[in-house]
């Protein structure tokens, strides 16, 4: 394949290195004479273990060059990959002028390619942005090319997200070594010649919606960081207890079946339950009482409540009064109200006037005992009168069906009701074709007899069940 690389730096570097070495033939692109005198010369633009020979290597073989001509580049190439930086302003702004810049340069050079193959079909130039840019920037990178050229996107060229996951002082490694291969495109073709691109990684291939790509590395980065901060609470707090903090992370980090694992990282409602609400307080006030700042734990419960915030919200803005709540306790298949977070939606919602309906096979008032019944009592007193045992009544007489948890009865609720509003806190159905109104808490709405992007997201990435 024959591949241009706009931007000589950290990633461009290693990227154009790693790509000759899996045999492609690479032109590296760059305004900095001195960067493109080092790839020409066989020699890195950065120091990185491994690098330095990979650069002589591609260089011998006449796979790797660079040049400051940009028409030359694209003119030579078939594919562009942008990686030029994204600088952060004072207020956490991307400054994407270089990603811009660049942008109306190859469209300015495509605007005189031969884009006649011998079959003299169409072929489509592919412009990768593998800079870290935030969700939209793929869009306006598109506009900025057709105007510069005057050709048009999706016929003349695409442009993918391929966004990379390299460390630095380990990105070599990390090149040949991905978790996964992520391109977010929406060009079959586009997708044919990344998997030829990358035939010799030996990671899973993912092909996504562009702009969950383009925001996967957020997300990455900040959990990355997440984890950093909330390591070292724990570790301040076991300082203080004279606890080693390290033997505690470590196997922390051995429970691969709910710690480090996909199990709870599925956007959703609220957390409950007896456990998680009474354990993250105690650790939270035995940290409180040893005078250990842990503002990131101190967050986790002030998030939790927005959460429950934003179920209300969302309830109250689908403008009907007949609510029906389709599950009361904390989790499917239990009778536990113990901080269950529906409690707490629906507390709220009587106190505003709403006319609610409860529906949970498991939750029977009158067999209610201990802190189970004291907890309830004090959120809701007259629970009686609001919960039915009967599901179909409790769906004929609302507007608004509110799914808090996923008992299988439900499963075929959007067939047998086709005409309710449906409020989706657990994410029930992973597809939906539904001639009614359904909205998740946390994900996009879906109108009639549609299927939405957030489905298929769903079924590549969260497919293990709370």
């Amino acid at each position: 394949m024959r591949i241009s690389i706009f931007g000589l730096g950290y990633v461009g570097c290693v990227g154009a290195a790693c790509l000759a070495k899996l045999g492609h033939t690479v032109i590296g692109v760059d305004v900095n004479e001195n960067k493109v005198r080092l790839i020409n010369d066989g020699k890195p633009t950065i120091i990185e273990d491994g690098i330095a020979e990979l650069c002589a290597e591609a260089s011998a073989a006449g796979r790797m060059s660079a040049t400051t001509d940009v028409h030359e580049a694209v003119h030579k190439t078939d594919v562009s990959f942008i990686v030029v930086g994204t600088p952060s302003s004072k207020e956490g702004h991307l400054n994407l002028n270089y990603i811009y810049a660049v942008a109306k340069q190859i469209g300015e050079a495509l605007k005189d390619k031969e884009l006649k193959n011998e079959a003299k079909k169409t072929l489509r130039h592919i412009v990768a942005i593998r800079s870290t840019v935030l969700p939209g920037t793929n869009e306006k990178v598109g506009e900025i090319i057709a105007e510069a050229s005057g050709l048009v996107r999706g016929k003349d060229f695409t442009i993918v997200c391929n966004p990379e996951f390299l460390r630095e002082g380990t990105s070599v490694q990390d090149y040949f070594n991905p978790p996964l291969t992520l391109v977010g495109t929406d060009m079959p073709e586009a997708e044919v010649v990344f998997r030829e691109i990358y035939k010799g990684i030996d990671a899973e291939f993912i092909c996504t919606d562009i702009r969950v790509a383009e925001m996967m590395k957020y997300v990455n980065n900040t959990y990355h960081a997440l984890k950093i901060v909330f390591g070292n609470e724990v570790g301040n707090i076991c300082k203080e207890l004279n606890i080693d903090s390290h033997k505690v992370m470590e196997i922390f980090c051995k429970d691969k079946q709910l710690n480090i694992s996909p199990y709870y990282f599925k956007p959703g409602f609220a957390y409950g339950g007896s456990c998680l609400p009474k354990d993250m307080k105690a650790l939270k006030t035995l940290a409180h009482d040893h005078y250990v700042d842990v503002p990131v734990i101190e967050a986790i419960g002030e998030s939790n409540e927005l959460q429950k915030k934003r179920a209300v919200q969302l309830i109250m803005a689908q403008g009907k009064r007949k609510v029906g709540i389709l599950g009361l306790s904390f989790k499917a298949g239990t009778d536990d109200l113990r901080c269950s977070p529906i409690v707490d939606v629906v507390e709220s919602l009587l106190g505003k006037g709403f006319e609610i309906r409860i529906y949970d096979k498991n939750v029977k008032v009158s067999e209610l005992t201990g802190t189970n019944k004291d907890f309830i009592m004090a959120k809701i007193p007259h629970l009686q009168h609001f919960v039915s045992d009967d599901l179909e009544v409790v769906c004929r007489e609302s507007d608004v069906l509110v799914v808090t948890n996923k008992e299988k009865e439900f499963a075929d609720l959007l067939a047998r009701y086709p005409n309710k509003i449906v409020v989706d806190l657990v994410r029930q159905w992973k597809e939906v074709d539904y001639n009614g109104h359904y909205e998740g808490i946390s994900w996009g709405d879906v109108n009639a007899n549609s299927v939405g992007q957030n489905s298929v997201i769903a079924k590549d990435f969260c497919q293990t069940e709370f």
